[in-house]
């Protein structure tokens, strides 16, 4: 698929993450030996921020800002692509092939996933990645 490529939103279509908006960070048309189809790397928002208004405390509204990341190697059969793109390269840094490895390394690559996310949303940039799909 050459629409897929790095920096593209996506939404999950299927199992666990359904309906969820994913960002790919990196994308293999071919395939690898041990997954002969094409598939992508991705970061996704797994719970979403709640709603926040001026009333609220400081307090209140950074809790309310948390987004709850997961990262997962998806099918292309099982994304459909956005018009969407998020520029990614803290991201990149963050995962790699090699996380999927060891369950301690894909905690570490969320926590990395984790941050740049929840900076992205209070800096207000990607305002549509961050809300829930609505249909």
């Amino acid at each position: 698929m050459k629409f897929i490529k790095p920096g593209k939103v996506a939404i999950i279509l299927q199992g666990r993450y359904a309906g969820k908006k994913v960002v790919v960070i990196k994308n293999f048309d071919e395939g690898t030996k041990e997954r002969p189809y094409g598939h992508a790397i991705v970061a996704g928002v797994e719970r979403y921020p709640l709603k926040v208004n001026k009333s609220m405390g400081k307090k209140r509204i950074s809790k309310r800002s948390k987004v709850k990341p997961f990262v997962k190697v998806v099918n292309y059969n099982h994304i459909m692509p956005t018009r969407y793109a998020l520029e990614l390269e803290e991201l990149k840094k963050a995962v790699s092939t090699e996380t999927f490895a060891e369950p301690t390394q894909r905690n570490a690559a969320k926590k990395n996933v984790k941050k740049v996310f929840e900076e992205r949303y209070v800096s207000g940039k990607n305002k549509w990645f961050f809300t829930k799909l609505r249909f």
